[in-house]
């Protein structure tokens, strides 16, 4: 029978997944910290955010798509495709900082790979629904069929649990797209002075390490879930 729970269990998540939990919360705390260092620094041509982003869907040739000031809190700036409307926070949209001006465009480049049909970001779409299913289901079904002695039930709820880890490495290239084609019309229409595009390309970096954290804790964790569910007694 598969080993589960004891020592080996609190061992394989001390070893593979804490590690990576400690990235994922310094991560956060760098992009926290350099937004609110970014967001004191105001461009010299004074655009807000929601100009920078209209200056994006412009530059994509984008007519469809609305942007709204988010109900949400701060940092809570998102591209909503099936509405088509990018939502930006308070400190976003009308602020015309270099990290306001970074993160509206960031948001459009999303609302700019749905328009040209961006592959990572369809599959991504694609898989949302199994990956939701996995998140729910793939551990209880792991966990039945450990208790049942039936290792292709703990098969596949792993696999659907891997799904979560499939996301997350689909995520990465479609947020590290977004972030070039911001900084790319950033520097084709002079959005910002030269000195001032640093401070935007910072608050892009520094997002981008919570998605790389994110994927790198969902595969410690299905790594070891994989050796737990799978070492034998001795």
């Amino acid at each position: 029978m598969p080993y589960f729970g004891g020592f080996f269990a609190d061992y394989y998540y001390l070893v593979l997944v804490v590690p990576m939990l400690i990235l994922s919360v310094v991560a956060q705390v760098m992009v926290k910290s350099t937004y609110a260092k970014q967001s004191k620094v105001l461009s010299s041509r004074g655009i807000t955010g929601v100009q920078a982003a209209a200056r994006v869907l412009y530059h994509y040739g984008i007519t469809d798509v609305r942007i709204e000031l988010s109900p949400s809190g701060k940092l809570s700036d998102h591209y909503d495709p099936k509405a088509k409307v990018i939502r930006l926070s308070d400190g976003v949209f009308n602020s015309n900082s270099v990290a306001a001006i970074g993160i509206a465009c960031h948001e459009a480049g999303h609302a700019a790979q749905h328009a040209q049909g961006y592959v990572p970001i369809k599959i991504r779409n694609k898989i949302l629904p199994v990956c939701n299913i996995g998140s729910y289901l793939g551990i209880p079904l792991a966990l039945i069929g450990y208790w049942l002695g039936f290792e292709p039930l703990v098969a596949f709820g792993l696999l659907l649990y891997s799904f979560i880890a499939l996301f997350q490495l689909v995520t990465l290239p479609v947020e590290l797209n977004a972030s070039r084609r911001a900084v790319k019309v950033i520097e084709e229409t002079n959005m910002l002075q030269p000195d001032e595009i640093g401070g935007a390309k910072k608050v892009l970096t520094a997002a981008a390490m919570t998605y790389i954290t994110a994927l790198l804790v969902s595969l410690a964790n299905l790594l070891r879930l994989i050796l737990r569910f799978n070492r034998r007694d001795q």
